[in-house]
């Protein structure tokens, strides 16, 4: 088995899949660089089987995702649908000689559109947050609210990831409050790693018609369980269709993405509080979430228990949600575990079950 990987490569999520396979005792993957893919490169040849890994942290990568003439500034929040639109056409690119990708070009593009992405999920019965039509700005996004009679929604940029350029909103007697990662300029906005509170509207207001025409998807805010004094939900690793490694993210406001300052916390402890058949419940759900992307050897699942722990719901579902460092199942981390799905056949077993029902 030989295996190439589309990524940047002085990623570390390549050199921790470079690693998991060389400790199967397999050939080092070739890496084909994102920058080259982008540029030209000819994509790898049938019966190659390839490995597309996240184009992310790469100012020249971004740059050329979005077709643009410079880089964006760090952090800054720009272009979010042209660079949707290059990684589209990237994987087609890297499609176009046959290869056999573990990341189905038709899976990625849905998975990295948050509108898409629900529909589909909401189209095969898997519990999700409902969601408003499409708004093209603040006013048309407090009338929809007002119309649902809904007073807490999440903002969220359609082509997002990394809650950059998420807002939590909440409309009340009181006025208006948004925790969110961005930051506003007069001459752009930036992600921070800082969650700041906005009580002013207006500011509100323009930070959202500002990401408003890269296209927002607008979720019911619904209330987590918690543990302790923090809320939490757990991001779910499905691999060849099987929930396998799972990290809890615990935080004191509703943005719980750990890069952000948030702490991982006890799965024990929450798997004792939602109850084994809850528990089950949710796994089940892990399981069907995979079933609507079977041409992806794996998709990282953000899954929220919801107050009182019987029901449960997906806020997202992520293409390249695989980097969990440190979290070891029968002694295998995340890409351990996807190296042994291909080595042990469990991968091509399910897709021959896919081809057969297909």
């Amino acid at each position: 088995m030989r295996l190439t990987v589309v990524g940047n490569p002085a990623n570390r999520r390549v050199a921790l899949f470079d690693r998991a396979v060389r400790d199967a005792g397999l050939p080092a993957p070739d890496v084909l660089p994102w920058v080259d893919v982008l540029t030209g490169a000819a994509p790898p040849p049938a019966g190659a089987l390839v490995r597309v890994d996240s184009p992310g942290e790469d100012p020249l990568v971004d740059r050329l995702l979005r077709g643009a003439p410079t880089a964006a500034r760090h952090g800054e929040l720009v272009g979010l649908a042209d660079a949707y639109a290059g990684l589209v056409a990237g994987l087609a690119r890297v499609a176009a000689g046959g290869a056999e990708l573990l990341n189905h070009p038709d899976d990625v593009a849905v998975l990295c559109d948050k509108r898409r992405c629900h529909a589909v999920l909401a189209a095969a019965g898997v519990p999700v947050p409902a969601a408003l039509p499409p708004v093209g700005g603040y006013a048309a996004l407090r009338e929809a609210m007002a119309a649902a009679g809904w007073h807490r929604v999440f903002v969220k940029p359609a082509h997002g990831s990394s809650a950059a350029g998420v807002l939590a909103l909440a409309v009340g007697p009181r006025g208006v409050q948004a925790d969110t990662t961005v930051e506003a300029t007069p001459d752009g906005l930036f992600n921070s790693l800082r969650v700041r509170r906005l009580t002013d509207e207006a500011a509100v207001a323009a930070i959202v018609d500002r990401l408003a025409p890269d296209g927002l998807h607008v979720e019911r805010w619904l209330p987590k369980a918690g543990l302790g004094d923090r809320v939490v939900d757990v991001r779910v690793l499905v691999v060849a269709g099987r929930p396998t490694h799972a990290v809890v993210r615990a935080a004191r406001g509703p943005l719980t993405n750990l890069h952000l300052g948030n702490a991982r916390g006890d799965l024990a402890a929450l798997r004792a509080a939602a109850g084994a058949s809850a528990w089950s419940a949710a796994m089940e759900t892990c399981e069907r979430v995979a079933a609507c992307f079977r041409g992806s050897l794996h998709v990282g699942v953000d899954l929220m228990f919801r107050t009182g722990w019987r029901r449960h719901a997906v806020a997202e579902v992520n293409a390249f949600g695989d980097l969990l460092p440190g979290v070891l199942v029968d002694g295998r981390d995340a890409y351990a575990e996807q190296v042994h799905a291909l080595t042990t056949g469990r991968w091509r077993r399910r897709a021959e079950v896919t081809a057969c029902a297909t």
